[in-house]
């Protein structure tokens, strides 16, 4: 409560003004560059990592987190190789842990760039995957081709029939398989008469590149045999025997040539050394260009 006194000067005190009304204030711009989308605690703490499914150690290289298998075993000195699923490390028996890790520092730039490739090509894999259904689409000789379900037909003897159009506007694919399957028929049943036509194309083209440069090369092949390596393209036997993986038919046909001028190499040079480069240039003159292609393109996954 108000004393007495206080009341009294209350009555005697000059009103006091009225502040004007503040002017109003203008509207916030809005910006036109759109807010970062917020980090989890997980991401902004987290390193980038890559971890092998059989990691038995782990290093952090700068911001990169490496999980490793790293093995012991009989060879001279410590060994990296970088592969679909990370990073192996080797090393002899003797060799103390501290200086496998100074190896694995000093290489770390290397790891990381190899790291990092081996994960892309691996989500380009990915993305080529095939959903196997009427309307498919899979790279043949560099082209799509796309899968026709056709039950009106038997292609026992062939596998099934390819027909090209010419008249496709570009970009659009020009070549259809016609397979004499239902349109109920299972997405194995539909990938399996594909890998048989294909599998059936890849040994007649092979043989006819085979007969193309075993002349040229001045050698002699005796025996085709198709493969399903996952990661091997082809090899060449000393008694005349080429295998080459079926799956080549979904590259162009001087990747083709290429693989299959580097085995009939191999018929006259038995190594990787520069004459053995000299005897694939002799055929295949831009067979580095090639080979980097074989290496970078991504094919399906079967």
């Amino acid at each position: 409560m108000q004393s007495p006194f206080q009341l009294l000067l209350d009555l005697f005190d000059e009103p006091k003004p009225k502040r004007p009304p503040a002017p109003p204030r203008p509207a916030p711009q809005l910006s036109l560059v759109a807010a970062p989308p917020a980090e989890t605690l997980e991401q902004v703490c987290s390193p980038q990592a890559f971890r092998h499914p059989d990691a038995n150690r782990e290093m952090r290289l700068g911001e990169v987190l490496v999980a490793y298998e790293f093995r012991r075993g009989k060879r001279k000195n410590i060994g990296f190789v970088v592969g679909p699923e990370g990073l192996v490390v080797s090393a002899p028996r003797w060799v103390p842990l501290g200086e496998v890790d100074q190896a694995v520092r000093a290489k770390a730039k290397w790891i990381v760039s190899k790291l990092e490739a081996a994960r892309e090509r691996k989500a380009r894999l990915e993305a080529a995957r095939i959903e196997w259904k009427d309307g498919a689409t899979f790279p043949f000789l560099g082209e799509t081709v796309i899968v026709v379900l056709d039950p009106r037909h038997d292609f026992r003897e062939t596998g099934g029939v390819l027909h090209t159009d010419g008249e496709t506007l570009p970009g659009v694919p020009r070549m259809t398989l016609h397979i004499g399957l239902s349109q109920n028929a299972l997405p194995a049943q539909i990938r399996d008469a594909v890998q048989a036509w294909l599998m059936r194309q890849a040994k007649r083209i092979f043989t006819e590149r085979l007969q193309h440069y075993a002349p040229q090369l001045r050698v002699q092949w005796r025996k085709l045999v198709l493969s399903s390596a996952g990661t091997l393209w082809g090899t060449a036997h000393s008694d005349g025997t080429i295998r080459l993986n079926w799956r080549l038919v979904h590259f162009r046909m001087p990747v083709i040539d290429y693989v299959v001028a580097h085995e009939l190499s191999h018929l006259r040079v038995m190594d990787h050394s520069p004459r053995f480069w000299e005897t694939v240039k002799s055929v295949v003159p831009n067979y580095p260009e090639l080979r980097g292609q074989l290496k970078d393109e991504a094919i399906p996954a079967w």
